[in-house]
């Protein structure tokens, strides 16, 4: 078995993302027998599987050969070939500036376009270009945008010279007059009325804090039952709760993101949202509701379950 196994490794290695009946005809055995290998070694991560099919078939590969699949595009149907080309000429793809079947054939072409989340704005990136190229892009943008800002007000500012000769003779009468009457003022204030502090000092009431409501409560003691530790709680409001919490699990203590919601239902827009804060702290999301997902949130949800999770509590 681990022959087996290591034959098909070796003949990745070599050949790269290859297609079943290749495997099988270098391993020496039946389409059926050298599956039931792959699909044991998918499970297991020794060997990753495509998304895209060439001739009905996926295609295997190894951690590290994500690029070689790119040789295979022109299997892919005539829309996803162009979103295919166009994402990996650009780059970056803001969602909602592309035509329908583009943006319907970005969601498809999974092997090569990762989603993700920006000011609430859905963007689609080429697989091979590196997040830190991203993230530069974004800082260059936001400082190009600051410029601008800062030159309009600038020049928002800056007055004419005319204008400004007029308005600094104005402002020297309108002093001028302002200290004559202050002057009148305090002459007709009583000595002891002069006397007086010019700031009373208030004592600044506490702001109280909010109690937290009957679905708040519900959701911590649902976390307790499921011994889910609270380890920060960000904020509260009547029908939501954020908190930083870590669960057990098989591969030891996770935190995730925390997004309580009590609404009819679930969307695909609370899932993004949530996703996009969890990114900010750099940690995995995790949403629970007492209503169930919609049909636009159940399909985002499994597209991107293996950094969002939801769990329904009764």
């Amino acid at each position: 078995m681990e022959d087996v196994k290591s034959k098909i490794k070796s003949f990745l290695n070599i050949k790269g993302p290859s297609l079943p009946v290749h495997l099988a005809k270098q391993v020496g055995l039946s389409s059926i027998f050298t599956g039931a290998f792959l699909s044991e070694m998918v499970k297991d991560k020794e060997i990753l599987i495509s998304n895209m099919k060439v001739g009905g078939s996926p295609l295997y590969y190894l951690k590290g050969q994500e690029e070689q699949l790119e040789r295979f595009y022109n299997y892919l149907p005539q829309k996803e070939k162009e979103a295919f080309l166009l994402l990996k000429e650009k780059g970056l793809l803001l969602d909602k500036e592309q035509d329908p079947p583009i943006r319907f054939a970005l969601r498809q072409i999974k092997d090569f376009s990762f989603g993700f989340y920006k000011d609430s704005e859905l963007f689609w990136k080429f697989h091979s270009i590196p997040d830190s190229e991203i993230n530069a892009f974004f800082e260059k943008q936001e400082k190009k945008k600051q410029e601008k800002e800062q030159n309009m007000k600038i020049e928002e500012k800056q007055p004419k010279r005319e204008e400004k000769i007029v308005e600094t003779k104005e402002k020297q009468i309108k002093e001028q007059k302002q200290e004559k009457l202050e002057e009148k003022q305090q002459e007709e204030k009583p000595k002891q009325e002069r006397e007086k502090p010019l700031l009373e000092l208030k004592e600044v009431k506490k702001k109280k804090k909010k109690d937290k409501s009957w679905f708040v409560l519900r959701v911590i003691e649902f976390l307790n039952s499921q011994d889910i530790e609270i380890l920060e709680e960000i904020s509260w409001k009547k029908r939501e709760y954020q908190a930083r919490v870590r669960i057990n699990s098989d591969l030891g203590k996770i935190k995730f993101f925390l997004l309580a919601k009590d609404k009819k239902s679930i969307t695909e827009n609370d899932l993004a949202l949530t996703y996009n804060k969890a990114q900010e702290n750099k940690l995995p999301a995790l949403v629970i509701s007492k209503s169930n997902l919609n049909k636009k949130g159940e399909k985002y949800l499994e597209e991107w379950s293996s950094l969002i999770k939801f769990i329904k509590i009764p």
